[in-house]
């Protein structure tokens, strides 16, 4: 479980940057907080955010024809939410909605992709971090869809 009160650069996602990209990351960051029910993204907005998860759980779902909203998902502590920023153009594929009240480090993935375009050295460093971490969730969900029955 990760500590709210942690620096962004502290966390185990991001060790494999340098100290001086570590504090590039930090300054795209701000704590925020979301109480239980609220909706961090819906699908088709514009994805400009990336979370990562101090305490509490988001639902991560999409719309079913003939069944409505589904949860695919939910992320919690020490876990990255929100990869459609990475990815033209830039659109939420699905949504967000925090199932407890949750606290979380938002990074301005605007800011982001701005500082990679001026530094492709950070750009690139940055996306196999973020590239780890989208590959231990989806081994996650593979292991989750071998369960089932």
């Amino acid at each position: 479980m990760t500590d709210p009160g942690e620096p962004v650069s502290q966390l185990p996602i991001f060790s494999q940057l340098t100290p001086a990209e570590l504090v590039l990351v930090s300054r795209a960051a701000r704590e925020i907080r979301y109480a239980k029910g609220q909706r961090l993204f819906s699908p088709g907005r514009e994805a400009d955010a990336c979370w990562i998860i101090h305490s509490g759980r988001v639902a991560l779902d999409t719309f079913v024809p003939g069944r409505g909203p589904v949860v695919i998902q939910t992320i919690g502590p020490g876990e990255l939410l929100g990869w459609s920023w990475l990815v033209p153009p830039y659109r939420w594929h699905f949504g967000a909605t925090a199932v407890t009240a949750t606290t979380a480090s938002k990074l301005d993935t605007l800011q982001l992709r701005a500082l990679a375009e001026q530094d492709p050295r950070f750009g690139y460093r940055l996306t196999l971090t973020l590239f780890e971490a989208l590959l231990q969730r989806l081994q996650a969900t593979r292991a989750r869809l071998l369960d089932i029955d």
